[in-house]
């Protein structure tokens, strides 16, 4: 048997239909020789223990066998129905990735950057991967039905047809992931133009963040532009668990989105506040002012924690904390005046007194 399926290069064609390469290469004529070999030896082992009259060993090994060829017919259509539809679903397969591809389906997807999500795996290639899996499913249920084993099978196949009836969300969801990744991409890379064509790359300049504007991935246009790929994809993200009917990680993703807009634009109020802290120094230092370094530096200062409380206000982190210790600040603050200036005016404090004194004696 493993003479004739060599010569007729059983091998080869199996490796050819399956796509595997010489490496993985599958011996299948030796595999099929060595089952051929054991069920021969199986169909014979009765009546050689007959002959030599060892009818205690016989009776297990008979009833063994009895059992063994009784399951073998539905052991065979159970190959037979996933090995076929194996190769449909191969033939399938390669038929659905070549015809993506030969409509662009490829160009597409590196057009929109979705090429570097998924490596080196082409889209379509993905598209015929998915697909080739919802085809083997019913076949691998209906090959485990085969069996008629109902204490494995039974539960394997529940399995599987919970799997199969939830393709369609699973479907849905892919889909809302997929368009609202592209037109994310799209809609960040605008934005991201827009800003650096209007100078936004400035700002860490003007809130005297940095000397020189920054370039490439940590200019504020990227920054921005990722804050919109993001918060879309959130969004996309709810959704899709909704459809997929997954409420508590929908609510979680709700929850952390709502946060992330309350740091955000907890932030947003610290830059506003640095940008008037640095407007603040600036004009005091332009004024012809005595001691107008110091006074700039301490508006500067003044307007930054105003700001920054202010900002971790919104943002929710312990606003008790926040309100006691901008609170404990501003009167630390007042008493430092309050004793400077009583300590610095003490003379004038005391001639003033004195002449009080005076205009009252007359």
């Amino acid at each position: 048997m493993v003479t004739g399926l060599t010569a007729l290069k059983a091998d080869d064609r199996f490796a050819e239909k399956t796509g595997a390469d010489d490496s993985k290469k599958i011996p299948i004529s030796k595999s099929l020789g060595d089952i051929a070999y054991w069920l021969v030896f199986l169909v014979f082992l009765p009546g050689i223990l007959s002959a030599l009259n060892l009818g205690g060993i016989l009776e297990p090994i008979q009833g063994m066998l009895d059992k063994i060829f009784a399951f073998l017919p539905n052991i065979f259509t159970a190959a037979v129905i996933i090995i076929v539809g194996w190769f449909v679903a191969k033939i399938v397969r390669q038929i659905v990735t070549s015809l993506l591809s030969a409509v662009g389906l490829d160009k597409l997807a590196e057009k929109a950057g979705v090429t570097k999500t998924i490596g080196k795996q082409s889209l379509s290639g993905l598209v015929g991967l998915i697909l080739y899996i919802i085809i083997l499913i019913p076949i691998i249920v209906a090959g485990l039905n085969a069996l008629q084993l109902d204490a494995i099978t039974t539960p394997a196949s529940n399995m599987l047809n919970q799997f199969l009836e939830a393709i369609p969300n699973i479907f849905a969801a892919a889909v809302i992931l997929g368009i609202s990744f592209v037109i994310a991409k799209i809609l960040s890379g605008f934005v991201e133009n827009l800003l650096s064509g209007i100078g936004f790359n400035n700002l860490f300049v003007k809130l005297g963040l940095q000397k020189i504007p920054s370039d490439g991935n940590k200019s504020p246009s990227k920054i921005v532009g990722f804050i919109v790929l993001l918060t879309m994809m959130l969004f996309a993200f709810i959704e899709a668990f909704n459809t997929l009917g997954f409420e508590t990680l929908s609510d979680l993703v709700s929850q952390f989105t709502v946060l992330g807009g309350h740091i955000l634009f907890g932030l947003v109020i610290f830059g506003i506040g640095l940008y008037f802290g640095n407007m603040a120094n600036d004009t005091v230092k332009a004024s012809n002012l005595s001691n107008a370094n110091t006074i700039g530096f301490v508006a500067r200062i003044a307007i930054i924690v105003l700001a920054g409380a202010m900002a971790l206000r919104h943002m929710g982190l312990a606003n008790e904390i926040i309100n006691m210790a901008f609170g404990l600040v501003l009167g630390a603050v007042a008493v430092a005046s309050a004793i400077a200036f009583g300590i610095g005016g003490r003379d004038i404090a005391a001639k003033k007194l004195a002449e009080w004194n005076d205009n009252f004696n007359k």
